[in-house]
């Protein structure tokens, strides 16, 4: 690993960050809640912490596929800890874990909170706290990728290292620009949210921290009842469509709105898999409720659940109801959901909805050569055969997500944590949902947990929102191993000098 050349990257998106922090200013004067200096000093921190790391070390053109992997966990969690400080600054969050839960809530686009009461916090601080959920909806080195040449060679590493999915969609040859058609797909979406929400009654400020977070797949409201405060059938449904199509692979839209080619979606067995698998879940909880009793009238049940199943497969977190108080099977199935996640190349978390699909895929082929062990068989997507490495890397994935939800779940449990309220949180937070079950429902928050079950949970997040392989890497003693020693800028121009003398 090219410490030096990594820590120049990481001071790089540190001073990109820290201009982003001063988005929040003019809604501050504003709603006058004197928050300016607040946001200007951690704007300030952050732009002198990245000044100083690319001073100090010399940028490296040669990053590898290692490099990208520190860069992009390293970074995650310095963005956060910037992220972290206009929460503790505004004196509402005095725990520094807990700004740092939010925070990293807020960029792995989880939307767990560790708040009781959202309207606590001062608007401008509540505005950051869903702009950091756009951010790390499509990534902010995939953005830095598309707006800035920070990054220099190593964008490409990067961009897998970051972006979710078990594939990665290249859209144009050049990875800045396919980074660019991303990036100009989710704020078309996040735009014209924005239009429709103020269309149906909400301001600009609660229509622009709705759509942050609706597109990043987030679920950080304005609200303690989340959108459920608003009891508007119109916002409920632009929300949605619009979680739902944040939950589809954005190299879809590309090809299916901007380029015209709209039947790419019904060719696409993951979205058509992840339409199915809505409208099975709505019909199976709404019989539920029904014999339950929990609705009277069918129209508000059919309201309710379909807004939480998007919400949930999605990753969303959004919540217009209560589902703890739901029939067991609702709950189990919502859990279920919780798992699938969102299609790869989207905002949702999750396992993804194309790795269920090639893994029922690669159990029916091995039951059908079970019965008929001369056969050759080959699993598809599409008309397009799924090569050896992806099948093996998607076995991986599954088998490397299991030991990382029963250690996580594990531990929190040990800190004393019930075992429904344990559990559905690491679902929860590995899964960038938000709400579980039981203490941490949707009515509830993760406040209450013991700090060492927070910072698991942090952790769940991270590793979730980066896909658990970016993550695992750096925990390999071997990848340390191989790190070089930082080059710095004076020991660069000193070698320079020598060798001009020479």
């Amino acid at each position: 690993m090219r410490t030096g050349g990594v820590l120049n990257v990481i001071g790089k998106l540190l001073i990109l960050l820290s201009f982003f922090l001063l988005i929040p200013i003019p809604f501050s004067i504003y709603y006058s809640d004197g928050m300016v200096k607040a946001f200007l000093l951690s704007s300030a921190l952050g732009a002198l912490l990245g000044g100083i790391l690319v001073a100090l070390f010399v940028a490296d053109e040669d990053l590898g596929f290692r490099d990208g992997f520190a860069v992009v966990v390293l970074s995650w969690v310095g963005l956060a800890f910037l992220g972290a400080l206009p929460f503790y600054f505004s004196g509402q969050v005095p725990s520094f874990v807990d700004c740092f839960f939010e925070s990293m809530s807020g960029f792995t686009t989880t939307g767990s909170t560790i708040l009781e009461k959202i309207e606590v916090l001062p608007e401008s601080v509540l505005l950051w706290r869903a702009t950091t959920h756009w951010l790390g909806g499509m990534g902010i080195i995939v953005l830095s990728l598309a707006i800035l040449p920070l990054l220099g060679a190593g964008g490409m590493q990067l961009f897998q290292a970051e972006m979710p999915g078990p594939t990665k969609d290249r859209l144009a040859p050049r990875i800045q620009d396919t980074a660019r058609i991303l990036w100009t797909v989710y704020v078309l979406f996040t735009l014209v949210e924005i239009l429709l929400l103020m269309l149906g009654g909400l301001t600009f400020y609660d229509a622009l921290c709705h759509s942050f977070a609706t597109l990043a797949t987030g679920g950080f409201s304005t609200h303690t009842e989340s959108v459920g405060h608003f009891q508007s059938v119109y916002i409920e449904t632009v929300i949605i469509i619009f979680m739902f199509l944040a939950g589809v692979n954005f190299s879809l839209h590309y090809q299916g709105l901007i380029r015209g080619r709209v039947s790419s979606y019904w060719k696409s067995e993951e979205f058509k898999l992840y339409v199915s698998l809505i409208v099975v879940a709505v019909v199976i909880i709404m019989v539920a409720n029904a014999f339950g009793g929990i609705y009277e009238h069918i129209q508000d049940n059919a309201r309710a659940v379909s807004f939480q199943v998007v919400s949930i497969l999605t990753t969303t977190g959004f919540g217009t109801a209560d589902f703890d108080h739901w029939p067991p099977v609702c709950k189990v199935l919502l859990v279920s959901l919780m798992f699938v996640g969102g299609c790869g190349g989207s905002t949702g978390g999750g396992i993804k909805v194309f790795r269920f699909l090639l893994f029922f895929k690669y159990a029916r082929l091995q039951l059908h050569t079970l019965v008929h062990p001369k056969a050759v068989g080959t699993i598809k997507m599409g008309r397009v055969r799924v090569p050896r490495e992806v099948k093996v890397a998607i076995l991986g994935f599954f088998s490397l997500y299991s030991a990382f939800f029963i250690f996580a779940s594990l531990l929190v449990t040990a800190t004393g944590v019930d075992i429904v309220t344990g559990i559905t949180a690491v679902i929860a937070t590995l899964n960038n949902i938000g709400p579980g079950l039981h203490l941490v429902g949707p009515a509830q928050n993760f406040g209450h947990l013991p700090v060492l079950a927070k910072c698991v949970l942090i952790f769940c997040m991270l590793a979730g929102r980066l896909e658990l392989y970016t993550v695992a890497v750096l925990l390999t003693p071997g990848f340390w191993a191989m790190a070089r020693k930082p080059v710095f800028r004076w020991q660069q121009i000193k070698n320079g000098k020598r060798d001009g003398v020479s």
